[in-house]
């Protein structure tokens, strides 16, 4: 079983994952007391699901993602910016 600290990214990509603040002991020794006991179906089923994702996101998705997100960045300030300047507009004219 993977026990991933709150402040890794992957935590963020890997729910499965059992994710701790490591600077909580009583937590850690709880989540690792549940990693020990968790039955051995469950275990293999976050494990598949884990490796699913780790293999279809790998590093060409992520920076293709990432290009997509800037993209879609960029218009919405371009889109924010047009708008400012028809309030400009009406606010001269009106």
């Amino acid at each position: 079983m993977l026990i991933l600290s709150r402040f890794a990214g992957a935590s963020r990509e890997l729910p499965e994952a059992l994710i701790v603040n490591p600077y909580d002991s009583h937590g850690m020794s709880a989540t690792i007391l549940q990693a020990l006991t968790m039955t051995e179906e469950e275990q293999q089923e976050r494990m598949r699901a884990m490796r699913e994702l780790v293999r279809s996101r790998n590093v060409y998705r992520w920076a293709g993602q990432m290009l997509l997100d800037a993209s879609r960045l960029r218009n919405k300030q371009r889109i924010m910016r047009i708008a400012a300047q028809e309030k400009t507009k009406v606010r001269r004219h009106g």
